[in-house]
């Protein structure tokens, strides 16, 4: 295992899977099945790192969000399979209701355990 090998799965959503290179099918029809469980998606591509390949992070409406490892050709085909609209993540930005939704469930979370910790 090299150095970076452990950290390179962490930011596929989840998938617990540790690889770099192109997409594979397997991702996108994920990402695909996401986009119709979701409303409102749009798709922001992440460049390349020292760590990961090309990004694709989905974001919808309530701000909900999950991020795959898709590689350059996975971005281009992500935008036209999934008929959303997709940015470059470096010239918008994250949208505001991302983090807005990362707070909501830091804020769920925390009262959650404070709510264990009373029942104890």
């Amino acid at each position: 295992m090299g150095l970076f090998d452990r950290f390179r799965g962490a930011v596929t959503g989840g998938s617990g899977r540790s690889r770099t290179g192109s997409s594979d099918d397997a991702d996108i029809r994920a990402l695909t099945e996401w986009v119709r469980a979701h409303e409102g998606v749009e798709g922001f591509i992440e460049p390349k790192t020292t760590v990961t390949d090309v990004t694709a992070v989905l974001v919808a409406a309530d701000g909900e969000w999950t991020r795959r490892i898709v590689g350059e050709r996975g971005a281009r085909r992500l935008a036209s399979e999934l008929r959303i609209p997709v940015y470059d993540v470096s010239r918008t930005g994250y949208p505001r209701r991302m983090r807005d939704y990362d707070a909501r469930k830091r804020i769920e979370r925390q009262r959650a355990f404070e709510d264990e910790l009373r029942d104890l």
